[in-house]
């Protein structure tokens, strides 16, 4: 699709468009925290390396709320962008896919393959404004569910940043004994007020856009959807992924030059709410959102300090200087509530953004991390039923004959 061609009214993937590097598994039908059954769930990943036979090798990398799967490999048909963590995950690199195996789940609630409000209910129309709610509980759930299919009874290492790091610090406080390294950057423990306000502005942009006919806009033309309210809900949250000093350095106060004389900064933004809207979901934008918003490991586990101590993996805890949303001490919060976390930071002029621009001191920290010994026993094998349901024979197919063996082993 060219920029210059109408804004379609869902940048969502959809069946029957290219798979690209996705595989998919079917998971069935997931209790979420509400109470309610989401049905029939599917969750869209890619992976790198190879599964080791016992599955000890596995590292789940965790996307950010407009992030994806797509980690590592060229912008193509099926992947709009190109890798967000190219220079930190591939062969011989800090998570070294020659060594390790490496899953990238697309969230649960979001707009790449995995079942969200963009997908098709069970009675054939898009979820739309039926889509429930769903937590950072409900999507490490998901993705629990996802591992079990695939053969993997624990991790690695689990690493995201942003939302990534919130779905991360859940799985290391709610199935400890699943993770062995926890890395959390740029991250919270809970969501602070500031975080909620700034949500609840870019949530406002797109429901009082006219298009967003409260959230039923999938049947509408190109053009006429809720496109201008999410292309101002991400004007607003790529401010605060950046710094003022980044943005005067880039822009100053400069305009353009006729025939519109618009300021550059303006121009900068109006360019990357336009990449949005071309390849995600308003829908999927509120529903990620608003799981961010009631981000709380603390809650119901008698508060963020007793929740923390459930934590028993090898923790990396980074923040970045100037990062204005997830500012430095909601990641010193985590690191002192985890026994012999390590704490870094990153400085950086980029802010938020901070963690996916190359950084030399961040693969420093990721490869020590990795280097170390694992703190848990290696991961077994589950019976190989449990791998039915995804979209890879002949992965199923390894995982059955490493089954055998264990079998083979076993007195």
């Amino acid at each position: 699709m060219s920029a210059s061609s109408p804004l379609p009214v869902s940048g969502a993937w959809r069946p029957g468009d290219a798979p690209g590097r996705r595989r998919f598994c079917d998971l069935g039908d997931l209790l979420l925290e509400s109470g309610i059954t989401l049905p029939e769930v599917r969750l869209a990943y890619e992976t790198w390396g190879e599964l080791a036979p016992d599955a000890s090798n596995a590292v789940l990398v965790l996307h950010a709320l407009t992030g994806d799967s797509h980690v590592r490999g060229p912008a193509e048909d099926g992947h709009p962008t190109a890798g967000w963590w190219d220079h930190l995950v591939g062969p011989g690199l800090p998570i070294d896919t020659d060594r390790w195996f490496v899953i990238a789940p697309n969230v649960l609630g979001g707009c790449q393959g995995s079942t969200g409000p963009a997908s098709d209910a069970p009675d054939g129309r898009r979820w739309g404004s039926r889509f429930p709610h769903v937590s950072v509980r409900d999507q490490v759930e998901a993705e629990l569910a996802l591992a079990q299919r695939l053969g993997i009874d624990g991790w690695a290492l689990v690493i995201g940043g942003s939302m990534g790091g919130m779905r991360a610090l859940e799985w290391a406080v709610g199935h400890p004994d699943r993770v062995d390294r926890l890395a959390v950057i740029a991250s919270g423990a809970a969501a602070s007020a500031d975080q909620i306000a700034w949500s609840s502005a870019q949530a406002a942009a797109i429901r009082s856009c006219d298009g967003f006919a409260g959230g039923d806009y999938y049947d509408a033309p190109d053009g006429r959807g809720p496109q201008k309210g999410l292309g101002v809900a991400r004007r607003i949250a790529h401010t605060t992924y950046r710094t003022a000093e980044e943005l005067a350095d880039r822009f100053d106060n400069r305009r353009r030059a006729e025939p519109d004389g618009r300021y550059e900064v303006s121009s900068y933004l109006d360019h990357h709410a336009d990449k949005l809207i071309r390849r995600f979901d308003a829908n999927s934008y509120l529903v990620l959102t608003a799981a961010m918003d009631g981000h709380d490991v603390g809650r119901d586990r008698g508060g963020i300090a007793a929740a923390l101590a459930r934590v028993t993996a090898r923790t990396l805890v980074v923040g970045v200087d100037t990062d204005r949303l997830f500012p430095l001490s909601m990641s010193e919060r985590i690191a002192e509530g985890i026994d012999d976390a390590r704490f870094h930071v990153i400085h950086s002029v980029f802010g938020h953004d901070g963690f996916l621009v190359d950084s030399p001191a961040l693969a420093d920290w990721i490869r020590d991390l990795l280097g170390g010994r694992s703190g848990r026993q290696s991961a077994r094998v589950v019976a190989v039923s449990a791998a039915a349901g995804c979209s890879d024979p002949a992965r199923r197919q390894e995982h059955a004959d490493a089954h055998s063996a264990e079998l083979k082993r076993s007195p």
